[in-house]
């Protein structure tokens, strides 16, 4: 089975700045993989270019569900990869989506709903918000939602696909305690429940990774700082270099890790 990411050889300017440098990553199907890194290390930029919204020099392979870039519809493709960010909801423009909308729109890899759903999508949009015990956001608008609860939306959104690749882009950056181990509770619901899906989880907190997320790497400054085994990534030496800090690593009863300076 080929590989869900391949990556090798990938550079991306944005703006005239280098902002990934010589790229190499490969994700197996059905992998939990965290990216961590400190502000400006370049994942979102990673997360775009695996999206198709970014696009690396001449020389670089991009290969995603078994897809290269430059020969495959890339709107096809995002159809079979959920995206989860935050900040998806600045793109709603004036049109005030309510969840379920939003919910909805899934299918179409669109931000907002601009047909009319079948009963079969609307009744799986209501079942899944009420699996994420989010029903009562089904007739609130989007901008009127919290964060927390503009993420549980997405979330949902992101499952109406049956997706094979899904992305979370930093997706408790701006939840609270309560929120956040929410949403972390939820996370590894779906890596129970969903065995053949491939998750990315994006971060800067060290304590957001959880112990279902085998694998990953670290990002400094564009580059791949370290990748591989969990264990073999998340250590003391890795994470002084990454940020700069005499970190030292406390581990929980839950085996998540925590820093402390």
């Amino acid at each position: 089975m080929t590989p869900a990411i391949r990556i090798s050889n990938a550079h991306v300017y944005l703006s005239g700045r280098e902002v990934l440098r010589g790229i190499d990553w490969e994700v197996q199907r059905g992998a939990r993989c965290f990216i961590l890194g400190a502000n400006g290390a370049g994942k979102t930029t990673l997360v775009r270019m695996i999206m198709g919204y970014a696009w690396p020099l001449f020389g670089a392979t991009v290969e995603v569900l078994g897809h290269r870039f430059g020969g495959v519809n890339l709107q096809e493709l995002r159809k079979r990869i959920a995206w989860v960010s935050p900040l998806m909801h600045r793109w709603l423009g004036d049109r005030e989506w309510t969840g379920l909308e939003m919910v909805l729109s899934g299918p179409d890899a669109t931000i907002g709903l601009f047909r009319t759903p079948q009963q079969e999508e609307v009744e799986r949009a209501r079942q899944l918000l009420v699996d994420l015990n989010g029903q009562y956001l089904e007739d609130r608008t989007v901008v009127t939602m919290s964060s927390g609860e503009q993420v549980k939306v997405l979330i949902a959104r992101a499952l109406m696909t049956n997706p094979e690749l899904m992305i979370l882009d930093e997706p408790s950056v701006f939840l609270d305690i309560a929120g956040r181990e929410y949403l972390l509770r939820t996370i590894a619901r779906l890596t129970e429940q969903l065995p053949q899906l491939t998750l990315i989880f994006i971060t800067q907190r060290i304590e957001d990774i959880l112990p279902e997320f085998s694998h990953g790497l670290i990002m400094q400054e564009g580059r791949i700082l370290a990748n591989g085994p969990r264990d073999a990534v998340l250590t003391e030496d890795n994470l002084r270099r990454a940020y700069g800090l005499p970190v030292h690593l406390v581990c929980g009863k839950n085996g998540r890790l925590w820093t402390v300076i």
